[in-house]
Formats: C-alpha cells, sequence, structure tokens
C-alpha cells in the first residue's frame, strides 16, 4: 500500500521557479511509493492551516517554498498531536535552513532526498508563544541580510553584511535591554543581537559561531553592544569578521534559554519574517522535536 504525502508549495517562492519543476518533483515523489496530495498555498499562514486540518492520515508532510514556507510547515507541524517526518525542496533565495543540512539547492536532488533521505531529529526555537526554525533576531542587522543581493555577497562575503550595516550606523539606535542566561545577566545598550541554530544567516556561513550543531539543545547567541567612539566600531567589525578578534562590545554564548527584557516595545523577525514587538522575550531551545529529511551519508 502506497503511503500518502501531503506536498505543501508555495508558488510564488524564489521567483516561481517551482512552476517549472512540480511535475518532476511530484513524478519523483510518485515512483518512490507516495500518493501525493499537492497544495498551493495562496496567502500567508496557509501552510500551517494546511498542515494542521490535513495532516492527519499523511505518513510525511513535504514542503516547497523559502524558509518561511518551511517555518509555517513547522508551526503547523508543532501544533499537530503526532509529529511525522517532514521533507524540504528549497525554492527561496537563501535558505539558510537548507543549507546548514546540506539538502541541495536543486530542487530535483532536494526532492530525491525527501523520499531517500534519513530522518534528523533538530531543534527548533520557542520565542513566546511562536516557533522559529533557526533565527530570532532584533536591530540594526535584521534586514541587511535579506536585503543585499546574492552576487555580492558571493564576492564580499561577510564583508557585505558589515558594510551595509555599518553604512547605517549614523541613523541607527540602541536599546537598553536586560538580557539573562543561565546564571548571568547583562545590561547596556545593545545595537543588535540574534539567537541561532544555524550555520548562516542571510547566505553567510560562519558568523553564528564556531562547533555550530543543529540537535545540541543549545542556542548560539550573538549580542553586540553600543560602541562609545569609532575605535570601538572598528574593533566590533573586525572580531565579527574574524572569531578569533575579541571585542569587549560582543557577548558570544551558547544557551538552551534566555529571556530579553526592554523598557519599550523590541521589534523582532523570526527567520526572516517580521515577529511582532515585544518587550520581554522567553526564547528557549525545543530540542529535537523536528524530523526532517536530509540526506543519507550513507548511500
Amino acid at each position: 500500500m502506497n503511503q500518502k504525502m501531503l506536498f505543501i508549495y508555495n508558488p510564488r517562492a524564489g521567483k516561481a521557479q517551482i512552476r517549472s519543476n512540480l511535475l518532476d518533483i511530484i513524478d519523483i515523489f510518485v515512483k518512490a511509493g507516495y500518493e501525493v496530495t499537492a497544495y498551493p498555498t495562496q496567502a500567508a499562514g496557509d501552510a500551517i492551516k494546511a498542515v494542521k486540518e490535513r495532516r492527519a492520515g499523511y505518513d510525511i508532510v513535504a514542503c516547497s517554498g523559502g524558509d518561511g514556507t518551511l517555518d509555517e510547515v513547522v508551526t503547523g507541524m508543532m501544533q499537530c498531536d503526532e509529529v511525522v517526518p517532514i521533507g524540504y525542496v528549497p525554492a527561496g533565495s537563501t535558505n539558510d535552513f537548507a543549507n546548514s543540512l546540506g539538502i541541495p539547492k536543486n530542487m530535483i536532488k532536494a526532492a530525491d532526498v525527501v523520499v531517500n533521505g534519513r530522518d534528523f531529529a533538530c531543534d527548533i526555537g520557542k520565542f513566546n508563544n511562536n516557533n522559529f526554525i533557526y533565527v530570532a533576531a532584533f536591530g540594526i542587522f535584521t534586514d541587511v541580510s535579506y536585503e543585499t543581493k546574492q552576487d555580492v555577497k558571493n564576492v564580499l562575503g561577510h564583508a557585505a553584511y558589515l558594510l551595509e550595516g555599518v553604512r547605517r550606523l549614523p541613523s541607527i539606535r540602541s536599546y537598553p535591554l536586560k538580557i539573562s542566561y543561565d546564571d548571568q545577566v547583562i545590561e547596556g545598550e545593545f545595537l543588535y543581537g540574534m539567537i541561532t541554530n544555524s550555520l548562516s544567516v542571510g547566505g553567510f556561513r560562519g558568523i553564528t559561531g564556531r562547533d555550530v550543531l543543529l540537535d545540541d539543545g543549545l542556542f548560539e547567541v550573538t549580542m553586540i553592544r553600543k560602541p562609545s567612539n569609532p575605535m570601538d566600531l572598528n574593533n566590533i567589525i573586525v572580531a565579527l569578521a574574524d572569531k578569533r578578534v575579541k571585542s569587549e562590545h560582543i557577548y558570544s554564548f551558547k544557551t538552551p534559554r534566555l529571556t530579553v527584557e526592554s523598557e519599550e516595545p523590541l521589534s523582532w523577525t523570526l527567520d526572516g519574517e517580521f515577529g511582532g514587538e515585544h518587550t520581554r522575550a522567553v526564547i528557549e531551545n525545543r530540542q529535537k522535536v523536528l524530523r526532517i529529511r536530509i540526506p543519507d551519508d550513507r548511500s
């Protein structure tokens, strides 16, 4: 008896490239023995609703789109009584999480991973009452990575990310925050913060830290304090580009849980999408709750 697959895809993601690959992707799924129900999303939140309402009776939920589509599918899955594996065919412009998992950028190869890969139990984040897959962030660099063109990233690497952020420095603001984690408390004025479970953010590898594991129950956290003078700013830039260089204005640590409190509402992004304004954010690592298909290295 064929297994049943719910295939949710965003027809507009990644310059609508799914349209030229859709039939081939479904053909791969069917040839592997799946009875496929395809569901094209029509608006934000559709994937969450589709998973919650249609997941019962399916052996796997596959999706195609950008990080936002995957985020919605995972959010929907976490609201179900039973969790089944998720397959992912990246179709967005960045796809940080897929890159971290080694899922191919080529859509046909990624579809093959959905049916021939292995399940990997990885962490996700809980942000107050919401979920995120790989990054929660605030401040100066929050949208830089998503607005910087990929060809510029390819040429300049980290420098493109940093230069765009530095260009904005005269007009950006800092936020008075209290950050609590483990037995530590940090207070001060911060320009930027990111809580990650990924090897890359915005297409830039290496900026999240060293020895990153996606299933260790720990976040990689980076917080940048407001510089006092141009020399401090220069040191911050060098330290961000080279993790071997230390700056007293950059706090980097690993933790399973932290709380960020602000005097006034602070805007957050979750996986590159607007995550609302909050005066208190409780961010917790949910270890190994997500089952996702990744390439089988044994094959």
